[in-house]
């Protein structure tokens, strides 16, 4: 009784009660879960010469990272993760204007910690890649495992082009499987055809940038980078995938 009394009177005490914070709680969990799977998953690609080339593998963790990212806050926060589809949930006056730039800071946030977590969780395997030199371009470059760099035949207005287009089939796509008034999906399965969504984009189109879709996905990790040894190199290289 004791036990139970004292972990009632706990959860009565660390109960978030103001909604906003509770979103964007939600929210920076969601995001989280989505970057660290998706960095985690482009680390073991990186960095482990058996797997090193395998796109299915990253292409899957990604997607099944959206996933997880949408079961943990979709009922809380709506499970944004992107500020493109934030924005996009403005235009159609589906989320109010003064979250938006909230919800963007907790979503790079979020990106920006998870960051941090995958490179303490694969710091030896980096390191002993890169054999002691973080780098962002070349054979044993380590940046492309936080943030997405375009192929070096890859101009900036394709690339631009590329990002336009796949984040615009994303929101499109996303819409079409939360819109009840279209071909329904099964009650509690949205976030597994949101992944099989990603997992075909990504499949489609993630040759050119490696299809980050993402603005905090891709901005915040990519701080993380600058300020823990990669520096400068990684707002201007453009032949990050070595």
């Amino acid at each position: 009784m004791g036990t139970t009394s004292f972990l009632t009177r706990a959860r009565g005490l660390l109960r978030v009660r103001n909604q906003l914070v509770r979103e964007c709680l939600a929210e920076l969990l969601a995001t989280f879960m989505l970057i660290v799977s998706r960095a985690g998953s482009s680390a073991q690609k990186v960095t482990s010469f058996e797997t090193k080339g395998n796109l299915l593998t990253s292409y899957l963790g990604g997607a099944l990272a959206v996933m997880v990212g949408v079961y943990t806050a979709g009922g809380i926060s709506g499970a944004h993760m992107n500020p493109a589809f934030s924005f996009a949930m403005c235009l159609i006056e589906q989320f109010p204007w003064w979250k938006f730039p909230i919800f963007m800071f907790v979503q790079t946030l979020g990106s920006f910690i998870s960051a941090g977590a995958v490179y303490i969780l694969y710091y030896d395997a980096i390191w002993h890649y890169s054999n002691g030199t973080l780098t962002v371009s070349g054979p044993r470059e380590t940046a492309s495992i936080f943030a997405t760099y375009p192929a070096d035949y890859v101009s900036i207005a394709n690339g631009f082009l590329d990002q336009v287009i796949g984040t615009g089939v994303l929101i499109v796509g996303v819409m079409g499987i939360m819109d009840t008034r279209n071909k329904a999906v099964p009650k509690g399965l949205e976030p597994v055809a949101v992944a099989l969504l990603v997992l075909s984009i990504e499949s489609s189109m993630g040759a050119n940038c490696g299809c980050p879709l993402n603005p905090a996905r891709d901005l915040g990790p990519r701080l993380f980078t600058y300020v823990a040894g990669w520096g400068p190199e990684v707002f201007r290289c453009v032949e990050g995938r070595g």
